[in-house]
């Protein structure tokens, strides 16, 4: 439990859907146990990075992954945003909205290459409507996506979000305007996604530097999301080079989609990816309980084993052996330990559990 620097043997127990207690040696006094010996019992993950709701057993096949919170970002836009909320008032676990500031959401030609569909008057009506379930706003920034526009499509999207008090994602890589003009308008609590995606406009420099203004917006709060994709947004090269900088991730995120499973597998597979490059484990599980959970107030007592917190829990197996990961590009490295999906605890009750 990275919240609490806590790596021990522990018994955990749950009572009324709440932590009761973590100590040694706890006695069942008959009730339910799930054996977790020889396995890593973390707070249940939180996805901030998904298109899960896309898809009618997208959150049910999430949750079955250990993930129990998920942020849907920024597949629909002001003109069908009743299609996501509809999606996460049924989701299992706790699920969340990123509405994109494009008002059709994401287009096959591109979101927002006419600037007049990021509509800011719609985005702001759509999110007040909503305030439930849509508590931010996705910009993707892509060059086959916003074209020359990305800066504009930005402005708006902080616009919105300074006035409404949520944050902004942006998706980066391959944009047309510069990190140096783009990264000044995201405040504390923004969020840059795709972290580790290639250059034009990558967040370092040809000379493998973390660009200054990468650096200075994350020293005034702005969060760096993994969001693992399937197309342009991770390639091996980058993750040794950025990890040679020491600028690690906040957060891993999926971009889970059905069609992108292949790369991406599920969470516990991505966090194996970061293993592979050298991060500490307890790193890697706090960029998917603790940090995220700082990052949108619906999960402010998630991502914690602490005594009361909501009974959200992970069961994954750390195995040994020799074990593939792919990139966005056909690139394959090999590992020597992945994560695996165990069980997946929430509000107090077994909800999945692996039958492999």
């Amino acid at each position: 439990d990275p919240s609490r620097k806590l790596d021990a043997m522990r018994d955990v127990a749950i009572a009324q859907g709440k932590i009761a207690a973590v100590r040694e040696n706890i006695a069942a006094g008959g009730a339910e146990v799930l054996d977790a010996k020889g396995k890593l019992v973390i707070p249940g993950m939180i996805d901030i990075h998904t298109h899960a709701l896309r898809f009618s057993d997208g959150p049910s096949r999430c949750l079955a992954d250990g993930v129990t919170g998920i942020i849907e970002a920024g597949s629909k836009g002001a003109d069908n945003i009743d299609e996501s909320v509809t999606a996460a008032k049924a989701a299992p676990q706790q699920a969340r909205i990123l509405i994109n500031i494009g008002r059709a959401g994401i287009l096959p030609e591109g979101d927002t290459m006419d600037v007049n569909r990021a509509d800011a008057a719609l985005a702001k009506a759509a999110i007040e409507k909503n305030r439930q379930w849509v508590v931010g706003i996705k910009a993707r920034l892509s060059e086959s996506v916003a074209g020359k526009n990305d800066y504009e499509v930005l402005r708006r999207a902080t616009e919105i979000g300074a006035a409404l008090h949520v944050p902004v994602m942006i998706h980066m890589g391959q944009t047309v305007s510069p990190l140096s003009k783009l990264l000044p308008l995201m405040r504390s609590g923004d969020i840059v996604t795709h972290m580790y995606a290639p250059p034009p406009n990558s967040i370092i420099d040809d000379d493998g530097h973390i660009r200054p203004e990468v650096a200075a917006a994350r020293k005034r709060g702005v969060f760096f999301d993994v969001g693992n994709g399937r197309s342009a947004h991770l390639r091996w090269d980058m993750g040794d080079k950025i990890m040679k900088t020491g600028f690690m991730p906040d957060s891993f995120s999926t971009d889970w989609t059905v069609d992108g499973l292949n790369q991406v597998v599920n969470l516990p597979n991505v966090m194996s990816k970061w293993l592979m490059l050298g991060m500490p484990l307890d790193q890697v599980i706090a960029g998917v309980t603790i940090n995220p959970s700082r990052v949108f107030p619906v999960f402010k007592d998630r991502g914690t084993l602490k005594v009361g917190a909501t009974a959200d829990v992970a069961v994954l197996e750390l195995r040994e052996g020799s074990f593939d990961f792919l990139d966005n590009y056909q690139g394959t490295r090999t590992g020597k330990q992945r994560l695996f999906p165990v069980a997946t605890v929430l509000n107090g009750k077994v909800a999945a559990k692996s039958t492999s």
